[in-house]
C-alpha cells in the first residue's frame, strides 16, 4: 500500500467567497494532455446515464470550469444494433456533432470489435475528442447480465486487449478508460487494470475510489486511488469520488499523487462547482451559489432544454430527477421532492417549481442524488 494521506476535509456547506481558505492552491505548469487533447483545467465531468445529457453540458459550459465535459455512458452494442436497422443515432448523441470541443463519448461493452467499431465512428464521423472506455459501471444491468462495466476488473488482461483493439481503431483520436478499484473489497485489482490500460495504448486513465460492490455507499478510498499511480509511467491518472466541494478538490491536488480530477454527482444540481474549483485551483476569489431565485431560473431553462427536444411528456419525466438534485441540502427539499416527483405536464412542473422549490441557502453539499446516476436506463438491444 502506498503512503497514507489525510482525509478529504468534510464539507461544511459554507459558501466561500475569499481565496484566503486556498493559500497554497496547487499551481499547474500547463493544461493536461489526452495525447494531443489539452484538458485544461484538469476537471472532468463525469459521464452519468441518465444525467449528462447535452442540456446538461450545455448549462455546465455556459458557468465554465470544465476542461472535459462527457457524454451520457453509450451502450456500443445497442450502437450498432440501431444503425443496422437505419435508426437515428442513439438519444444519448444529442447535441454531439454540433457541440463545442473538447468533449468525451463515453461507450461499453465487452466485444473488441464492436467497441472498435463504434469508437471509430464516435471519432471519424462525429469527430468526438476522446473516446472513453468504461470498466466502471456496478449495475446488474451492465455488470452482471451483459458481463461488461465493472465486470471485466477481474480479468485485466482481457480488459487490456479491449482497450488495445480499440487504441488502434480510434487512431490519432486519443482513447481513455475509467475503472474502480476492483469488483469487491477482498478483489483489489485497479493496479494491475491501470498497467494493462497503459501497455493497451490508452491516454489517460480514471479510478472511481470504490468497488463495484460498494456502488455509491461509504466514503471513496482515495489511498486507493493514489496507489495506482505508481503503476503508470506516462499517462495521466485523474482521480474520482466524493468531490463535492472547492476545499475537497484543492486537498485532493496537495495531498494525493493525481493529475486531474472528476466531478460527478456533486455537480448535478451544482453545475457552477466546476467554475468554484476552478477558482479555488487558480488561488482566486471562489465564486458565490448562485441564489435561490437564480438557482429555480436555472431549472427552469434546463427544463425548457429538455422539453425542447424530448416533447412535453418525455421531458417532464426526464427532468423529474434533475429537479430533486437542484433542491438538495436546502430546508424544504424532501417536500420538493415529494411533490415534483409526481408531476406529469409542463405545467404541473412549472407550477411546483413556483411554488415549492426551496428557498432557503443549503445547509450542506451532499452528493447522494435523489436517484443514483446508473445505467439502469440502457436500452441495450441484441
Amino acid at each position: 500500500m502506498a503512503e497514507a494521506y489525510p482525509e478529504l476535509p468534510a464539507n461544511d456547506g459554507r459558501n466561500t467567497s475569499n481565496s484566503a481558505e486556498f493559500p497554497d492552491a496547487p499551481r499547474r505548469a500547463g493544461p493536461l494532455m489526452f495525447g494531443p487533447v489539452a484538458i485544461d483545467p484538469p476537471l472532468l465531468q463525469a459521464p452519468m446515464a441518465g444525467f449528462t445529457n447535452y442540456a446538461y453540458r450545455q448549462i455546465v459550459r455556459q458557468f465554465g470550469g470544465v476542461g472535459l465535459p462527457a457524454t451520457e455512458m453509450l451502450c456500443a452494442r445497442s450502437f450498432v444494433w440501431q444503425d443496422a436497422q437505419r435508426a437515428e443515432p442513439p438519444e444519448r448523441l444529442w447535441g454531439v456533432l454540433d457541440e463545442p470541443r473538447p468533449l468525451a463519448v463515453q461507450i461499453w461493452d465487452n466485444d473488441p470489435q464492436v467497441l472498435a467499431q463504434v469508437g471509430s465512428r464516435l471519432a471519424r464521423e462525429f469527430r468526438v475528442s476522446v473516446v472513453d472506455l468504461n470498466f466502471g459501471c456496478p449495475v446488474p444491468r451492465v455488470a452482471q447480465r451483459a458481463q461488461s462495466g465493472s465486470y471485466l476488473l477481474q480479468d485485466p488482461e482481457r480488459l487490456g486487449r479491449l482497450v488495445e483493439c480499440v487504441v488502434r481503431a480510434c487512431h490519432p483520436t486519443p482513447v481513455t478508460a475509467k475503472i474502480r478499484l476492483g469488483c469487491r473489497p477482498e478483489q483489489i485489482t485497479c493496479c494491475e487494470v491501470a498497467e494493462a490500460v497503459e501497455q493497451a495504448g490508452a491516454a489517460a486513465l480514471t479510478v472511481h475510489g470504490r468497488t463495484a460492490r460498494d456502488l455509491f455507499r461509504g466514503q471513496a478510498d482515495w489511498e486507493r486511488i493514489a496507489a495506482v499511480k505508481a503503476h503508470l509511467r506516462r499517462i495521466p491518472l485523474i482521480g474520482n469520488g466524493d468531490l463535492d466541494s472547492a476545499a475537497k478538490a484543492v486537498a485532493a491536488f496537495r495531498r494525493y499523487p493525481v493529475d486531474g480530477l472528476m466531478i460527478g454527482r456533486a455537480a448535478l444540481g451544482r453545475p457552477w462547482l466546476f467554475r468554484q474549483i476552478q477558482a479555488a485551483l487558480a488561488g482566486q476569489p471562489i465564486p458565490e451559489e448562485p441564489s435561490a431565485e437564480l438557482q429555480r431560473e436555472l431549472l427552469l431553462h434546463h427544463f425548457e432544454l429538455v422539453v425542447q427536444r424530448f416533447g412535453a411528456e418525455k421531458g417532464t419525466m426526464l427532468m423529474r430527477k434533475y429537479a430533486c438534485c437542484y433542491a438538495q441540502g436546502r430546508p424544504g427539499a424532501r417536500q420538493f421532492r415529494s411533490q415534483v416527483a409526481r408531476v406529469a405536464s409542463p405545467a404541473d412542473f412549472r407550477n411546483v417549481v413556483a411554488r415549492v422549490f426551496p428557498k432557503g441557502r443549503p445547509t450542506a453539499c451532499v452528493t447522494q442524488t435523489a436517484e443514483p446516476p446508473n445505467a439502469e436506463t440502457e436500452r441495450a438491444r441484441p
